[in-house]
């Protein structure tokens, strides 16, 4: 009898680097996010907070003149929560509060919703007039400061 030797097929590493390079993405994935998370929880959310609330009663002020409803009750609550936002831009960025660019452009914003609550809009072209003033002066400080 001839001695024959069995034939073992040679299994495939494959599968196994295959499970080890989705189990490194997977836990890459997990540490990248960890790592965020840590970053995130050291950041201040005040600042972006105050500029998010600006930015959604700005939304609010356009949507209402738009759909014509352009009356002092309708305009105004939207003047004062702006005002009331805008007394807390230097304390929002305290970086940016001994910047007299920063100083005139906050009292240059305050200044025009005074004047709008002052003597508030009584129709439309009033009230967007309004909302074009306030827009400007936000559109002044982003173009010297945002990043």
């Amino acid at each position: 009898m001839a001695s024959e030797t069995p034939v073992t097929a040679k299994k495939s590493n494959a599968s196994r680097y295959l499970f080890l390079f989705l189990l490194g993405l997977v836990v890459g994935a997990v540490g990248t996010v960890f790592a965020m998370r840590a970053i995130q929880a050291r950041q201040d959310p005040f600042p972006h907070s105050v500029m998010h609330v600006m930015g959604k009663q700005m939304d609010l002020l356009d949507a209402t003149v738009k759909s014509n409803r352009c009356a002092a009750t309708d305009t105004v609550p939207y003047a004062r929560t702006l005002r009331a936002m805008g007394n807390d831009l230097e304390i929002a960025f305290p970086s940016l509060a001994e910047d007299q660019r920063f100083v005139a452009h906050a009292s240059d914003f305050r200044g025009k919703l005074d004047a709008a609550l002052a003597a508030p809009p009584t129709d439309c072209a009033a009230a967007t007039a309004m909302a074009k003033q306030i827009g400007g002066a936000c559109k002044a400080c982003h173009q010297d400061f945002r990043n």
